[in-house]
């Protein structure tokens, strides 16, 4: 008899115009189908997002409304991306009590409701000062300094509970800065990894909001997204636990700034720390992922040297094609 296929699995994306939902949603969607994998949030998203695949609006504080998405759309796996990100959780902690809590708590619901895979994925801000900072391993004492990392923590724990209670199939990775050229920085505690390729393509000057010498872990966007596919891929049995670090690179504002340098020698680099510094502090600067790399096959694919070559060249193109533009609409005008 012929053995039937497992047929695609149906997606849907929280916070899918985040950083990471465009890059993750593509991906998925030439594996799965574009009608398959759905991203949402709560804004109206550029044309070039919606022209892309599906699109909907959900509101992770609204259970109703996540039920319904779920239903009516026969949704299978939840990868839930809505949060607010490090520094402007700070500067508003009973939103970020709301949407990195209390909305988590409405995905974990839903998803043990409909027995969905989800994915939460957690970051090195989820560790404290107490924690051991090179390397840093899977298990190891957190308590985290910012509400963004308070807030990771309770997610770690809260799906492992879902899972051992009610048999949810959670999966959680912890990752390092992500550095991407598609998404301007949100506010993170690592956006000038983000910042500097920016600043390379347009002033050539950087002004870098911490020390020098704060070395963290890293990983290009593609590298993230491709993990994340990975690991909801994989068969639950493969998993040995439930949260898992990743990494692929570390690196300072000094090393960093050095291989950008080399493509653009006229570059300069200014260091005045701000509030970040302190949270930087804090934070790893080289995470252990020996077990994903055991236990899912993890292998980063972006080092130093290609993220910068692969950054340079992405933003350039950028400039160029915003340069063509404006100068057809000149055109256009006269």
């Amino acid at each position: 008899m012929p053995v039937e296929e497992t047929p695609a699995p149906r997606i849907l994306i929280t916070g899918g115009l985040g950083q990471l939902g465009s890059g993750l949603a593509s991906l998925l969607r030439k594996k799965y189908g574009a009608d398959n994998v759905i991203m949402s949030d709560i804004v109206n998203p550029p044309r070039h997002v919606r022209e892309s695949g599906r699109y909907i609006y959900a509101d992770i504080l609204d259970f109703k409304n996540l039920q319904e998405k779920v239903v009516n759309e026969g949704i299978d796996w939840l990868i839930h991306f809505s949060a607010l990100l490090s520094a402007v959780g700070e500067a508003n902690v009973p939103l970020a009590i709301k949407v990195n809590i209390e909305g988590m708590h409405n995905i974990l619901e839903v998803s043990k409701q409909y027995k969905l895979r989800v994915f939460i994925p957690s970051t090195i801000g989820a560790f404290g000062p107490t924690t051991p900072r090179n390397p840093t391993p899977d298990l190891t004492i957190q308590r985290p300094q910012t509400i963004y990392g308070v807030a990771k923590v309770h997610a770690e724990l809260m799906g492992e509970y879902y899972h051992q209670k009610y048999g949810l199939d959670f999966r959680c990775l912890r990752f390092p800065g992500i550095i991407s050229a598609e998404t301007p920085p949100g506010g993170g505690t690592t956006d000038y990894s983000t910042e500097i390729f920016h600043d390379a393509v347009t002033t050539q000057r950087h002004e870098c909001f911490l020390e020098h010498d704060t070395r963290l872990p890293m990983m290009y966007i593609d590298d993230c997204t491709r993990a994340t596919a990975e690991v909801m891929e994989l068969p639950e049995h493969r998993l040995k636990q439930r949260v898992y670090n990743i990494q692929a690179m570390s690196f300072t504002p000094a090393e960093i700034y050095a291989e950008v340098k080399k493509h653009v020698p006229d570059m300069e680099i200014e260091y005045k720390p701000d509030s970040r510094q302190a949270i930087a502090d804090t934070w790893p600067q080289v995470l252990d992922d020996t077990n994903a790399r055991l236990d899912l096959g993890w292998n980063h694919e972006y080092d130093l040297p290609k993220l910068v070559t692969t950054m340079l060249t992405k933003i350039r193109a950028q400039k160029e094609a915003k340069q063509q533009t404006a100068a057809q609409m000149e055109a256009a005008a006269i």
